[in-house]
């Protein structure tokens, strides 16, 4: 069990503290309740510009990596589309560096042209490098339109185009970051050589006089239920042609969650996998293929994707991968299931052996309602039965509810 402690503010920042005696640093983990899914349709790409502009300096510290690896820390951050996380891991003598830092630019970005242009270009040069130039790299800006047709979820982090950024102007981005980068929307976690008395000291006189903002509205709109299969191909100069389905699933908070989660590896988590040893191996119609999910606050996505081998059909792979599906209702045995229940808790325990992961799953759980959910997940894992993975599989791989897009490569011609 991962004790800590848990404290919130008067303007509504919550601050959840773990002491770890073991080691000499100290990790800091802020989640920003604010991700894709709360950008506007016609301005997206907003919470992936901000991950960077945070960077770009605040009123009082004109570049915040210096300081920080002054006193030597490290940072990074990610954008999802639920969420923005911004970490950080400092020597604990130098704690107060971190809250400094952060403090100051949930406080006041110092939004300029030049930050906003500097910050902006490089966004742009990423989308063109990793989504546009690169072999594959359009397929999740073309699968998740097909599969969403109403919720956020369609677009990606990156945004639905690359015009939505090039077109942000600074009233555009002081707006969002009013709405959202706020201590009311934030979660503060704390893991390492701390107590929660300097921890609780340190963010009232940091953290305290950074005013509330007004309470996002969260009102996204529902995905309707599909009722029918849809299917798209493109054709694009890559080295292999490409399968991917997809299924609407359960969302992160939902007690099948963790059965969808066993599913997928079940599926394809490592070379002993089912749809390795079958269709890479056995029958060689695949070079790779894996199965995961999306696992987001909303009900996400369980993906399935493959490189066809040169000569195979689209239909003759999409055949063979659902059929492997098919046979999860009748064929899982307990080994199998054990086997991937172990190695997910083996990864569980792993994972918490490093103080920035234990900063990093506190404030997640919190943000999923409570952190003491976190040791609730082996035995979440625990419950599932075979009988579950067998029912989940029957109702998830539903035909009217597949989406595939075959991504056709003009360099070997296929008929689909």
């Amino acid at each position: 069990m991962l004790k800590f402690d848990r404290f919130i503010l008067d303007n509504g920042l919550t601050v959840i503290v773990h002491q770890d005696k073991a080691t000499p640093m100290v990790a800091m983990n802020i989640i920003y309740r604010v991700g894709a899914r709360d950008e506007s349709p016609d301005k997206t790409g907003f919470a992936h510009l901000f991950e960077h502009l945070m960077f770009g300096g605040s009123v009082n510290i004109p570049k915040y990596d210096e300081p920080l690896q002054k006193a030597g820390g490290e940072n990074n951050a990610y954008t999802n589309n639920d969420f923005t996380n911004y970490y950080l891991t400092i020597p604990a003598n130098n704690l107060e560096t971190a809250f400094w830092l952060e403090s100051d630019r949930m406080l006041s970005l110092a939004f300029t042209e030049k930050s906003l242009e500097v910050q902006r270009q490089v966004v742009i040069e990423e989308f063109k490098q990793n989504y546009l130039n690169q072999p594959y790299g359009d397929v999740y800006l073309i699968l998740k339109p097909l599969a969403y047709k109403r919720h956020p979820y369609q677009w990606n982090t990156i945004g639905k185009d690359i015009s939505h950024i090039e077109k942000a102007t600074m009233e555009d981005v002081k707006s969002f970051y009013k709405r959202f980068y706020n201590p009311n929307n934030a979660i503060l976690s704390v893991a390492g050589n701390v107590t929660t008395k300097q921890v609780k000291t340190l963010a009232e006189k940091w953290f305290a006089p950074v005013p509330p903002g007004e309470e996002p509205v969260r009102n996204y709109p529902k995905e309707p239920k599909q009722t029918a299969s849809r299917r798209k191909t493109v054709e694009r100069r890559v080295p292999q042609s490409a399968l991917y389905l997809c299924w609407h699933m359960a969302k992160r908070t939902d007690r099948k969650f963790h059965s969808i989660d066993l599913i997928s590896d079940i599926l394809s988590n490592g070379n002993s996998s089912r749809l390795y040893q079958s269709l890479v191996k056995k029958q060689k119609l695949f070079s790779e293929i894996n199965a995961f999910i999306t696992g987001d606050l909303d009900p996400g996505l369980f993906i399935v994707t493959g490189k066809l081998i040169n000569g195979t059909l689209c239909d003759e792979g999409e055949k063979a991968i659902l059929n492997e599906l098919q046979k999860l209702i009748t064929e899982v045995t307990e080994e199998e299931l054990r086997k991937v229940k172990n190695k997910i808790e083996a990864n569980l325990i792993f994972s918490k052996l490093s103080v920035l992961n234990k900063a990093m799953f506190l404030g997640y759980f919190q943000m999923l309602g409570d952190a003491t959910l976190l040791d609730d997940e082996e035995n979440k894992y625990e419950e599932v039965t075979l009988n579950d993975i067998r029912h989940t599989a029957e109702k998830l791989f539903l035909k009217e509810k597949q989406n595939t897009l075959f991504y056709k490569s003009v360099n070997n011609q296929h008929d689909e």
